[in-house]
């Protein structure tokens, strides 16, 4: 499937900066399943001043604030061809060793909700991924994706707790007990191209557990399924804040208001 994506943010400051930073994972990744045939970002009120790859292969671009700027937005836009492989990544590819995704963060430290809502999966005598699949319908019959609930600061235990969240937070909470059952797992933010429209109202999270034979799976917990065509990865890590589109300081000002236009639409492909 030919993807076609637009995404833009925009940050408007009460006053003018005088220094400000950002990092942005706003670029996919090469991986299995995923080809990027086109990607280019554009800055306003912003410069760009290094481009690398973090310790999970995330592509990063560092940018810096103008000086005395009202308002930064970056427009990326471009192209991404994908394919079925019924969300299976493959083999452990990064700096960091395979061990370092079953150690907990302090968004997914579990407590008890989350050790009551293990305590309710049923382990499938047919693999490691029908259980898997298991957890995910535990956790979403359990806690409602509903907006507004949490923040990113929201830990996945905080999220099973209220019993409402976002992807964000089934994502950790998916992640927090695979870990606990010794399953390496790691967190996803990317793209998702919804049937029934164009324009997108956020930017999509899920999980990904490691299963021996398969290597790395992905999980959506809030829509019940593994990533199919229409999904395009772009950042992974540890938690949210290792694979979060965009993270950075300011100063100068004291409020900042965000707003994020986002559209992914399929676009046909000539088979001549």
């Amino acid at each position: 499937m030919r993807l076609s994506i637009r995404h833009t943010t925009r940050y408007r400051f009460d006053e003018p900066v005088s220094y400000g930073i950002q990092r942005l994972r706003l670029t996919p990744k090469e991986t299995q399943g995923q080809k990027i045939l086109e990607w280019e970002m554009e800055l306003e009120g912003a410069r760009e001043e290094l481009v690398f790859d973090d310790q999970n292969f995330n592509h990063v671009n560092l940018i810096s604030v103008e000086e005395s700027t009202r308002e930064v937005v970056v427009t990326c836009r471009g192209r991404v061809d994908t394919e079925d492989n019924a969300g299976v990544i493959g083999k452990h590819a990064g700096h960091l060793p395979l061990w370092t995704f079953l150690g907990q963060t302090s968004l997914t430290k579990p407590g008890p909700k989350i050790k009551s809502l293990i305590a309710k999966v049923e382990r499938s005598e047919t693999g490691m991924v029908d259980t898997l699949h298991n957890l995910s319908n535990v956790i979403r019959d359990h806690v409602d994706y509903r907006t507004g609930t949490t923040r990113v600061t929201t830990t996945g235990e905080e999220a099973a707790t209220n019993g409402a969240g976002v992807c964000q937070d089934h994502a950790h909470i998916f992640i927090s007990a695979a870990r606990s059952l010794e399953i390496p797992a790691r967190y996803v933010s990317g793209y998702l191209m919804m049937n029934d429209r164009i324009e997108q109202e956020a930017t999509h999270a899920w999980a990904e557990a490691f299963v021996q034979g398969l290597g790395w799976v992905g999980f959506d917990i809030s829509n019940g399924i593994s990533p199919d065509p229409r999904y395009v990865r772009v950042a992974t890590g540890r938690d949210y804040r290792d694979a979060a589109p965009i993270t950075g300081i300011s100063y100068g000002s004291q409020r900042e208001d965000l707003s994020v236009n986002l559209a992914v639409e399929q676009q046909m492909v000539d088979q001549q």
